[in-house]
């Protein structure tokens, strides 16, 4: 079968694309557009190590194109979408919220014209825990309210739920959603707490922890979210529901304090932390947990990795790539 994976030069998108091109029976298109909001250098060593896959191919476009992206979807006539192109970032967000519009909209917007011109068997996408926003109750459940996301990273992905859904309705897409709980694992971006944390703890370097490290996290880690975005792809909505349209929370289902994180990292790198405890920051929130209940009902979702397990294999890594002894 034809997989076509946006954003295959990112995190997730590297360990998804790896996972379906290791088998097979499963041919992957990656597409990334490789922009700098953090370092080009890491997104292609991620592509290099897809590059030894026999059956991954990559192509560096813009779905935020629509030309470029349509074009390359009627060529490649994919089986099966996986969308994991995004701006990322919530701080980021307020910062350059024009990115966001490019890509989370208008981009996905191009994504599903594409989905409507020539059908896959399944889209699936990435929402993430952020649409919950303000007065969400944790144990976050799909059916909660989600109209208050307090970020707008967050409410580009409430408006991709949106979009989704008018699709499946209208054009009889199959569409599921998937909302990240907090990924975290080896090849993870710069900008991400696992590797700002770990790099200030190797540098003496300060660790600022905004709500002074309370904060709590449903950490999970990126082979189970590999586990349930592959499985979940295999089985596209069956009427009913009508539109074929499923939201799913996809998490761990263990929210730990920001600052136990810490604590964790300080003992497999061998060092101290220099923390810096701060009041909240506009845009963060105080806590999240996924209720996964729907997902395992569906699929089976189970996560397996531990956070002490998956913390050893990110630190692993990072002393790898990074060069830190």
């Amino acid at each position: 079968m034809k997989v076509l994976v946006t954003g295959a030069a990112g995190f997730i998108g590297y360990h998804v694309a790896r996972r379906l091109a290791a088998t097979k029976r499963c041919e992957v298109l990656g597409i990334d557009n490789l922009n700098d909001y953090y370092s080009v250098e890491l997104k292609r060593a991620r592509l290099a190590e897809l590059a030894t896959l026999e059956n991954f191919r990559f192509v560096q476009a813009d779905f935020g194109d629509p030309g470029v992206f349509s074009g390359l979807y009627g060529h490649f006539a994919p089986d099966y979408v996986i969308h994991l192109g995004a701006q990322a970032g919530v701080r980021y967000s307020m910062e350059n919220p024009a990115a966001y519009v490019h890509s989370n909209l208008t981009g996905f917007l191009h994504v599903l014209e594409a989905c409507r011109r020539l059908p896959p068997k399944h889209l699936v996408f990435a929402s993430s825990s952020s649409v919950y926003g303000a007065g969400a109750t944790v144990p976050f459940h799909e059916d909660a309210n989600t109209d208050h996301p307090i970020s707008f990273y967050g409410a580009t992905k409430k408006s991709n739920e949106a979009m989704a859904h008018s699709y499946a309705h209208l054009h009889g897409l199959m569409i599921t959603g998937l909302r990240f709980f907090t990924v975290y694992g080896p090849w993870s971006r710069p900008d991400m707490a696992p590797t700002i944390f770990s790099q200030a703890i190797c540098e003496g370097r300060p660790i600022p922890l905004f709500n002074h490290g309370k904060c709590r996290r449903d950490f999970t880690y990126v082979d189970d979210i590999v586990d349930g975005v592959v499985k979940v792809l295999l089985y596209p909505p069956t009427p009913p529901p009508a539109p074929p349209f499923r939201i799913f929370n996809i998490g761990h289902n263990r929210p730990v304090e920001v600052l136990l994180f810490v604590r964790m990292l300080e003992q497999l790198l061998g060092r101290t932390a220099q923390l810096e405890l701060l009041p909240p920051q506009p845009g963060d929130m105080l806590e999240t947990g996924a209720s996964i209940e729907r997902l395992h009902a569906a699929i089976g979702f189970v996560p397996r990795v531990s956070l002490e397990e998956g913390l050893g294999h990110f630190v692993a890594w990072f002393k790898r790539y990074h060069r830190y002894s």
